[in-house]
């Protein structure tokens, strides 16, 4: 009975000595420390528990702190990334940038972009769809598969200021991306903490849909 007493008071002391440093750790561990003295306090005298037990579930807590710790590491990271990003993309201002869109905003300056056919397409459609639902077709004709641009002139077309939702339309029913061209305007961080760009002829939108960077025109760079 001598040997059970001390054996209980050993499993006592080790869960009081671990009981400072994982409480040091914050409400986690302070929880578990309570729980693990609990458990030695009322466990059967006659049929102790193995201490390794408790090195074990210790173990675990230590393995789930260090994994608390590295996900905070990577929000933090993904914090300084973000920032990282806005102050490049934001040198950028001014420049010409190429982003994949699935909408425009005339301004009444003329818009340029493109899109890649698979094959070929004997009748090839740029339709646009403003606030009013009403269509606005521009016939692009036959086209071979490849890159196809284009340009749209507000003032020429007749097209109010306004957002249009822009599609392709191809002989086979295809529908491709469309990717546009505008100067880059302004980048702010969103609530979120992703980069939005502000671009001519397009609006605003996400930093992840750019898909190139022309740079500024010749006679801005020359001076």
């Amino acid at each position: 009975m001598q040997t059970t007493l001390n054996s209980t008071t050993t499993g006592a002391a080790a869960g009081a000595t671990a009981a400072p440093t994982a409480a040091a750790n914050g409400a986690p561990s302070e929880l578990f420390t309570t729980l693990l003295v609990a458990q030695i306090k009322n466990q059967n005298p006659l049929e102790p528990a193995d201490p390794s037990q408790f090195v074990g579930q210790l173990t675990q807590l230590s393995q789930m702190e260090a994994l608390q710790k590295l996900a905070s590491q990577g929000e933090a990271q993904a914090t300084m990334l973000a920032s990282l990003q806005q102050l490049a993309l934001g040198a950028q201002v001014g420049s010409t940038v190429s982003v994949a869109t699935d909408s425009l905003r005339l301004e009444g300056e003329p818009v340029s972009g493109r899109f890649v056919l698979d094959g070929a397409s004997a009748q090839t459609t740029l339709l646009l769809t403003g606030t009013d639902r009403q269509q606005r077709r521009i016939e692009l004709g036959s086209q071979a598969a490849g890159q196809v641009d284009f340009s749209i002139d507000p003032a020429a077309l007749g097209l109010p200021p306004g957002r249009y939702a822009v599609q392709v339309e191809t002989a086979g029913g295809a529908a491709p991306a469309v990717e546009v061209d505008g100067v880059l305007r302004n980048v702010r961080l969103s609530p979120g903490g992703s980069a939005m760009l502000n671009i001519a002829g397009i609006g605003e939108v996400a930093a992840s849909t750019i898909t190139g960077l022309q740079g500024r025109r010749q006679e801005e760079v020359t001076p």
